[in-house]
């Protein structure tokens, strides 16, 4: 595995780039975190997540967290040319690996008219939203409410978090959330504020072979009106 680059995060862990058989790995402290072959949790959360906008209608789409792009990618296919897409990143080195080492598979996305990046923690500019602004906010952050990269990320899925995500979104908006686990301490907030969610259970690996010895991963899909 070929070493590309490597930053600190917020709490001095190593994130790091790794190039493997033509794939692309980021790892934590040494633990793969992502893998460019085992992105189809990362793809369903775009698809799901604009599924029901219609394309030839302006819409606001907020993505929380980078990663390798294969969420922005999946938005993108089915946005239409007046969709906006704000991608909120914590880690300036993601976004600098997307637009170098990373352009070949998803990067040049991030040139797109209809993409605007802002590294930025994603509570944040949730919190800093007008209400009502978006149509649909997709948070690939961390490991999902199980925070592991940045402790403060965990802000995201407390009782406060939940209620920036609901002032966020219009009246008929829905937030997705992937998770590597169900949380039951976040689904019991999400009771306690009388959310609707459903969860989607999804695989690493497109193919059936590799779904079969892959975990199940996560999205949670919030209905907050």
């Amino acid at each position: 595995m070929s070493f590309l680059d490597q930053a600190a995060t917020p709490d001095g862990g190593s994130l790091a780039l790794h190039e493997r058989e033509g794939a692309f790995v980021i790892t934590l402290d040494g633990e793969e975190l992502m893998h460019s072959r085992a992105a189809a949790s990362e793809t369903l959360l775009g698809d799901i997540g604009v599924a029901d906008l219609e394309p030839d209608v302006a819409s606001r789409v907020l993505i929380g967290g980078l990663g390798l792009g294969f969420t922005l990618r999946s938005v993108l296919d089915s946005a239409g040319p007046d969709m906006a897409v704000e991608v909120v990143e914590l880690m300036p080195a993601v976004v600098e690996w997307n637009r170098t080492h990373l352009k070949a598979l998803n990067g040049a996305l991030l040139e797109d008219p209809r993409v605007i990046v802002r590294v930025q923690d994603v509570a944040r500019s949730i919190g800093m939203a007008r209400p009502h602004t978006y149509d649909s906010i997709l948070l690939d952050v961390d490991n999902g409410p199980l925070a592991m990269v940045a402790p403060g990320n965990a802000s995201l899925y407390s009782d406060t978090g939940i209620e920036k995500i609901r002032r966020a979104l219009k009246s008929t908006g829905r937030a997705f959330i992937w998770s590597a686990a169900r949380e039951p301490g976040f689904e019991k907030r999400l009771k306690e504020a009388r959310i609707e969610f459903e969860v989607i259970e999804t695989k690493a690996h497109e193919s059936l072979s590799e779904c079969a010895r892959s975990a199940a991963h996560l999205i949670y899909v919030l209905r907050p009106a």
